[in-house]
């Protein structure tokens, strides 16, 4: 079984530190891609599709702090991440494993 590399267990984290910064219950794709834009591998991949990452973390800060508001709870524990953003991180480590390769980066998610 393919191991995280330690820049995707850090953005995993972020991800899930950030949806609880803001009080959400849980963790989305949302929450995933913004800490992904900060992930060394994941945006290099971006930049290389010619995506402008000022742009993207704009608007998805916006999304996140304008349209997830029904996510916000007072009971103060860790978000939880969604169904979504579970399934997407479990593709990521069955692609890796298909390809023969032995970790998982924000590049594969």
């Amino acid at each position: 079984m393919p191991s995280f590399s330690r820049s995707l267990e850090e953005s995993l984290h972020r991800a899930i530190a950030g949806a609880s910064a803001r009080k959400h219950e849980y963790a989305t794709l949302e929450h995933l891609l913004l800490s992904l834009l900060e992930d060394q591998d994941a945006s290099a991949v971006m930049r290389a599709c010619g995506v402008d990452l000022d742009v993207i973390r704009q608007a998805v800060e916006n999304y996140i702090d304008n349209e997830l508001s029904s996510l916000i709870v007072e009971t103060g524990e860790d978000a939880k991440p969604t169904a979504g953003f579970q399934r997407v991180i479990q593709r990521a480590v069955i692609h890796v494993q298909s390809s023969g390769r032995e970790e998982v980066t924000g590049a594969n998610v």
